[in-house]
């Protein structure tokens, strides 16, 4: 029994009949104050009108006695501090490395979510723009996989609307033969924005040409529906061939398209609720009261906007999957947009729960990413000028300081280190921030960065080569404070796991592992491991390994890789 358990039953027995699930051990601030607090005495105190004093001794009366505790005290207007013993230390190690899963609590089993995030636009390249949605939804991704979710990954592509009518009419007539047969998604890009550029002439004949190319897609002609097609399927290709460099994956491309059909029928059943009224030609939704201002389902000219199709995704997607949560990766900047629907759509009776994550925007070394000032950086150039950047840290490492051509191993290394610093330097924020890339900040081997990790991880896996053991064999030992400093920290990785989940913060988990491997180092520091007799010897390699597999565990977690040898 974990310790949150250990002190909810002491709760649940000095006080029956009441519901104590919200009660929860943490680490203490200080480590003056023992291993772990509870607090709660106070919250329970308040609703019984008890003093909370009064109530934390009640509790820790509950507790005398247990094994796992070796001192325990009220103190202030009511923490509970607790001091855990060595042995309790020990047998919780060994449980956390004889579990798969590291005792991340399978809290998802048995439960659907659907995690909707990166969604570039078809017919135009990936740039640095998409990074943090694709790197942040792939995390949280993981990370719910990790808690035993089953997750449906859903890339909702802009692959409809206006563009596709503009599109249809530059690759007929502004493209080579040559091409149109060999059609990429950087000469989709191209065409689109000469085809844009001639539509704004002032005589309007292209721009009115461009609309009738569109209604003829809309209206389902063979021939631009094929083209269509033909673009969407060469847009998704290069778009995988960029997921598998940041490693992820989607289960489902649905697109607006995917949705056109359904709209209709969903403007309907806010009509019938009397939701949707008519205002100036156009149907809105009111939402006043809640200070959310009015929202457009159909415009006045007919046409319909991102919160009917999003209304018709949610509908789709419950039907479909009937997931427990929908969790949606988008800019911040939407945040109005998905607090309107999520309200409209808990009008019309989804029970589901439907959950924004918002990031903020990304800089480059200091400068705003933008098409107008000409640095929009192509996601392509990015990871591979992190790849260059880290062959040179695999250059400088290597055992003769030669300056050979690089092997395949070294290139492969070297995009698992670059590939891993682009994520990291973005997981280790909060996503709502608004974050500046750095090459320099990127790539450190020292300080918070995903390189400081993958090396972290590969100087214990070198450790455990030198000392010709694979893992955990045997028993764990606690006796000396970085030992314990240690071992405590490695005991709150499934919590961290949780809290990244509830949280929707890849961060959380980032600043443990970031945390855990600063312990880590300062315990291998101070610490003789190789050089102690044999039985403390194999309960430090012990504690090492474990640290290895937890370190391993985390960062697949956010999707970085963890080689072996730097």
């Amino acid at each position: 029994m974990d310790l949150s358990s250990k002190v909810r039953a002491a709760f649940e027995a000095a006080f029956p009949g009441n519901d104590f699930s919200f009660v929860r051990v943490l680490p203490a601030t200080d480590p003056k104050f023992g291993d772990y607090q509870c607090n709660d005495a106070l919250k329970l105190a308040k609703a019984m009108k008890k003093n909370p004093r009064e109530v934390a001794s009640m509790v820790m009366e509950k507790l005398s006695g247990d094994e796992a505790i070796s001192k325990i005290e009220v103190a202030g207007p009511g923490f509970l501090n607790i001091t855990v013993s060595g042995e309790w230390i020990a047998a919780s190690l060994a449980a956390v490395a004889a579990d798969k899963n590291l005792l991340v609590p399978q809290k998802g089993a048995g439960k659907r979510v659907v995690i909707d995030y990166s969604s570039p636009n078809a017919a135009k390249q990936m740039h640095i723009g998409h990074i943090r949605s694709t790197v942040i939804g792939g995390a949280i991704d993981r990370i719910f996989r990790a808690l035993g979710y089953e997750v449906i990954a859903d890339n909702h592509l802009g692959d409809w609307g206006t563009q596709f009518g503009i599109l249809l009419k530059g690759y007929r007539e502004l493209l080579t033969e040559d091409e149109r047969q060999n059609l990429t998604v950087a000469t989709l890009e191209k065409c689109y924005v000469l085809s844009a550029a001639k539509a704004k002439e002032e005589d309007g004949l292209w721009r009115e040409a461009c609309k009738a190319e569109l209604v003829k897609l809309q209206q389902g002609d063979e021939e631009n529906l094929a083209l269509w097609k033909r673009f969407i399927d060469i847009s998704i290709g290069e778009f995988e061939r960029m997921y598998a460099k940041l490693g992820v994956k989607f289960d489902t491309y649905r697109g607006e398209s995917y949705y056109n059909d359904m709209m209709p029928g969903v403007v309907q059943r806010l009509q019938e609720a009397s939701l949707a009224v008519e205002s100036e030609g156009a149907l809105v939704v009111n939402l006043e009261d809640e200070k959310l201002g009015v929202a457009i389902v159909r415009k006045s000219d007919g046409g319909y906007n991102y919160t009917t199709s999003d209304l018709a995704c949610v509908e789709s997607r419950v039907k479909e999957y009937d997931p427990e949560r929908i969790i949606y990766v988008t800019d911040a900047r939407q945040q109005l947009h998905f607090k309107q629907w999520f309200s409209i759509a808990a009008k019309t009776g989804c029970k589901t729960k439907l959950v924004h994550v918002p990031f903020g925007l990304m800089s480059f070394q200091g400068k705003a990413i933008s098409t107008r000032e000409g640095n929009l950086i192509r996601l392509d150039e990015l990871l591979s000028e992190a790849v260059r950047r880290s062959l040179a840290i695999v250059a400088s490492r290597n055992a003769d300081g030669t300056s050979a051509e690089p092997t395949e191993e070294d290139v492969r290394l070297a995009e698992q280190i670059g590939y891993g610093a682009v994520k990291y330097s973005d997981l280790s924020h909060d996503p709502v921030t608004d974050i500046d890339f750095s090459w320099d900040k990127a790539l450190a081997l020292d300080g918070n960065s995903g390189p400081y990790l993958q090396y972290a991880y590969a100087r214990v896996s070198s450790l455990m080569d030198k000392a010709g053991v694979s893992g955990v064999e045997g028993a764990f030992s606690v006796e000396e404070p970085a030992e314990r400093r240690l071992a405590l920290q490695l005991l709150e990785f499934p919590g961290a796991v949780v809290r990244a989940a509830e949280a929707y913060k890849p961060s959380v988990l980032a600043e443990y592992l970031f945390q855990t491997a600063q312990l880590y180092s300062s315990f291998y520091q101070n610490t003789p491991v190789l050089k102690s007799e044999d039985a403390v010897k194999r309960a430090r390699l012990n504690l090492c390994a474990l640290f290895g597999q937890i370190l391993s565990k985390g960062l697949s977690c956010l999707g970085i890789e963890t080689p072996r040898h730097i």
